[in-house]
């Protein structure tokens, strides 16, 4: 593995290390914010869901369109720079603002920074790697990605101990956000292929084949009829997973009914949190050697088990510590494989338009995922509400086993087909 890691080349690291510092920021504010909301600019919950709900949903959309944008221009970097750079700028001015429209404002441009980025950096990621290597690249994205997400809160934890303002601390976000920035500078465009030069020049060859016509040619295009049909398949399941996979939050909130004190829980998530950090990069590097769909069925059949065993828990239960460790399993063996699957499955040319229709998927479907969820969890209790998203997760599980995942790309391999 050690040698595996050391042969990634320059560009995925460079990306890794932006989302280890980029998520370390995020994480730092993120867990404040409803604090800061609440004691600083005496805001409620009500707002508090308005502004993490269009903050989402219009990253979920920028993500499609940064995708095909950046195929049709041929370039990732601006993407990825100009994403890390308003977001670095627009986290600390938080700090300044006195009313809570202000931070609904703050917040869409943090996460139209998001959405600008995420499709692109994908895209640039997949192609700085072989395809026997996508699944290792990334899979250490995510791991340092995680990483982040253990350090910003204990960085905030620490600050606050130090007795630090809430606007103090937010405040620091912008070193974090600068040295992103900066790292995102380094990036290199990747040289474009022989091959899909050649394709260039003879369009109409390319579609004879079966193939699609590269972006430097063709048209923009947003209907998803225009993906490859195996990843239309592919981003079918993602959905239907995606519509039992709700947000964390839920979660925590079932340790919270379980009896674990609020001092715990971010212990907790810390823990979950700190298992996929470790898990990420040997999981989904794995699946280089096993085959993507293997280790994505296994990962949401072991989700459905999960969900199942944390709705039946009682009160007290000590099981609940290594539930949450296995989530972070299932994290690891799941999220870096999702996307190198993509990759797989989509023509050279067209990846930042495959990840940004991948994106928007699993953003769009997680807020129907979560209201189901919690009007399942207020009026029938949690277990109803677990076993419903385990039964989501199962079934999509099912589908991806007998899915015919085939394709006729020429660069790239996915997984074998299950036996």
């Amino acid at each position: 593995m050690r040698s595996r890691l050391v042969a990634l080349p320059r560009t995925v690291w460079i990306l890794g290390l932006i989302s280890l510092v980029n998520d370390g920021a995020s994480d730092l504010i993120y867990p404040l914010l409803p604090l800061y909301l609440t004691s600083v600019l005496m805001a409620g919950p009500r707002a508090l869901g308005l502004i993490e709900g269009i903050a989402e949903a219009s990253a979920s959309l920028l993500k499609l369109v940064s995708g095909v944008l950046s195929d049709r221009w041929g370039h990732t970097k601006p993407w990825i720079v100009t994403g890390y750079g308003l977001a670095g700028i627009a986290r600390p001015l938080i700090a300044l603002v006195g009313s809570w429209p202000l931070v609904l404002l703050l917040r869409f441009a943090d996460r139209l920074g998001k959405g600008l980025r995420s499709s692109p950096r994908d895209a640039l990621l997949a192609a700085a790697v072989a395809p026997n290597q996508r699944g290792l690249a990334f899979g250490l994205h995510r791991a340092m990605d995680n990483g982040g997400a253990v350090l910003g809160p204990l960085v905030a934890s620490g600050l606050l101990a130090l007795h630090l303002s809430l606007r103090q601390i937010i405040s620091w976000s912008l070193l974090p956000g600068l040295l992103c920035t900066a790292l995102a500078l380094l990036l290199r465009e990747p040289r474009r292929s022989a091959s899909s030069q050649a394709t260039a020049v003879k369009p109409t060859e390319a579609q004879a084949s079966g193939a699609a016509a590269p972006s430097t040619t063709a048209a923009i295009r947003w209907h998803p009829s225009a993906l490859p049909p195996a990843l239309r398949r592919y981003l079918l399941v993602v959905g239907l997973f995606t519509l039992g996979n709700a947000s964390n939050v839920f979660l925590l909130l079932r340790a919270r009914q379980l009896g674990v004190g609020e001092a715990q829980i971010p212990l907790l998530w810390a823990t979950l949190s700190a298992v996929a950090m470790v898990g990420s990069a040997p999981l989904a590097g794995w699946s280089d050697r096993i085959g993507r769909r293997r280790l994505l069925v296994a990962g949401y059949a072991s989700y459905g088990v999960l969900y199942l065993l944390i709705g039946q828990l009682q009160s007290g239960s000590l099981w609940l510590w290594p539930l949450f460790a296995g989530y972070g399993l299932f994290l690891s063996a799941t999220e870096g494989v999702e996307k190198a699957l993509v990759a797989d499955l989509a023509p050279a040319g067209e990846r930042g338009t495959a990840f940004g229709w991948f994106n928007l998927v699993t953003g769009l479907a997680l807020l129907p995922a979560s209201l189901l969820f919690g009007g399942l969890m207020q009026s029938y209790g949690a277990a109803v509400a677990f076993v419903v998203a385990a039964a989501s997760a199962l079934l999509a599980a099912l589908l991806l086993a007998l899915m015919p995942l085939r394709s006729t790309l020429r660069s790239g391999s996915i997984a074998p087909p299950l036996p």
